[in-house]
């Protein structure tokens, strides 16, 4: 049975992977942002790190912006994600 569960939650997190790839590239997150490589804003394995688990204060730098998080380049808001703010940030901090 703990193998039964273990194959299945594993089938789930290979087929959650492509899902999470597609909302950042559909809210236009990739344009700044990567999984691995610093771009202009930090990478979300950064962003996943820093806020250890707290989705609230990701989804208001994507309604409202940021500025002084990490670094010098501010994050304006992100009307385009607003509407996907929750999965978004739940999808940044399952990143590792």
């Amino acid at each position: 049975m703990k193998l039964f569960t273990a194959l299945l939650a594993a089938g789930f997190a290979v087929m959650a992977a492509p899902a999470s790839a597609n909302i950042f590239a559909d809210n236009g997150c990739v344009g700044c942002h990567d999984a691995d490589k610093k771009k202009m804003g930090p990478t979300w394995k950064e962003i996943a790190a820093k806020r250890a688990g707290d989705k609230a204060a990701i989804v208001a730098s994507l309604k409202d912006g940021s500025k002084g998080n990490y670094g010098k380049i501010p994050m304006p808001p992100q009307p385009k994600a607003v509407a996907n703010a929750d999965a978004l940030a739940a999808a940044i901090l399952a990143t590792k």
